[in-house]
């Protein structure tokens, strides 16, 4: 069995080959050759946290295993990353333990990767302004991915707490672009591509404003009552996820399919898009909006890449 630290982890894995991974994912499962088992995800009742599992199988390529994890929002007062998980791989022909491997990068890179890989596949190839809904530790990683999809000129930005939005700022003078602090109504308004990386049981992306042809991913924390976007916006999009079961049960899709205003057949697989099995965006009018609800098939694919990287370095413990 191996063990792959935390600490390992930045320097065994790149955006590029995340982006592989959990492109490679999507289309695994679309196809059928994959799948996630139920989500175990609650209110701990301590600390004010959430805690769960997530696990499952590609028989593609045999990575089998679950993270286990969830968000301890005092976390930043005590110097660590608010969202905390562990993945465990297990051998899918014996069932033995594979690896430990510390998933918290892994979460931030591939959460941040499965946003970019729908706007590679969703977004409109002349976008021109980014929009970020959210300041917190993952936002950056989510800007980054972003920003290598599409040749962007400007990023805006809204946060509650407005002082967090100097590091979006600063992650947009990286790539040599202009930052302007925004309200929700002006991002709506303003934006080509949209990324919405909020714990919001409210929307704060209204349907006003929203252009024709904008492309929205809702990324934020994925529990019962989470919402990012309004209700009406949703309705009025093309939607797209990674596990309709999980999006209408838990992800951004819950509250329209509970108000009877989309059904789940309304939801497309990401993965039927880059098999080529769906059009996605028909037209540069279509509001397409992906729903990522974290499916741990992508933790275990970028994972497994991980472990390989680290046992060819010689980085992976042996125990």
């Amino acid at each position: 069995m191996y063990i792959v630290p935390e600490s390992a982890i930045a320097g065994l894995l790149t955006r590029e080959a995340c982006f592989s991974a959990v492109e490679a994912v999507f289309v695994s499962m679309a196809e059928g050759r994959a799948r996630n088992f139920p989500v175990i995800r609650e209110q701990l009742g301590h600390a004010d946290a959430i805690y769960g599992f997530k696990s499952g199988f590609d028989r593609q390529s045999g990575a089998l295993g679950l993270k286990s994890g969830g968000f301890w929002p005092g976390n930043a007062a005590r110097g660590l990353t608010n969202h905390q998980s562990t993945i465990v791989l297990f051998e899918a022909d014996t069932g033995q333990v594979k690896a430990v491997v510390g998933a918290n990068l892994i979460t931030a890179l591939r959460t941040a990767a499965a946003s970019a890989v729908s706007i590679r596949h969703l977004a409109r190839e002349d976008a021109q302004v980014l929009g970020i809904l959210g300041a917190g530790h993952q936002a950056t990683f989510q800007l980054r991915a972003a920003l290598e999809q599409r040749p962007f000129r400007k990023v805006i930005g809204w946060n509650r707490d407005a002082s967090k939005l100097t590091r979006l700022a600063a992650v947009a003078e990286e790539f040599g672009l202009p930052f302007e602090p925004v309200s929700p109504e002006r991002l709506a308004a303003e934006a080509d591509v949209i990324v919405t990386i909020l714990s919001a049981t409210a929307p704060i992306l209204p349907r006003a404003g929203v252009r024709p042809g904008t492309h929205i991913a809702c990324m934020g924390t994925d529990t019962r009552g989470k919402q990012e976007v309004s209700t009406e916006l949703v309705a009025a999009g093309k939607l797209f996820t990674d596990e309709i079961a999980q999006s209408e049960s838990i992800g951004e899709f819950q509250h329209a399919v509970g108000a009877g205003l989309i059904v789940p057949a309304d939801i497309t697989p990401l993965g039927c898009v880059i098999s080529g099995a769906h059009p996605g965006r028909d037209n540069a009018e279509d509001i397409t909006i992906y729903d990522g609800t974290g499916v741990a098939l992508q933790d275990l694919a970028v994972a497994d890449a991980v472990l390989s990287a680290a046992v060819a370095s010689g980085q992976a413990l042996s125990v």
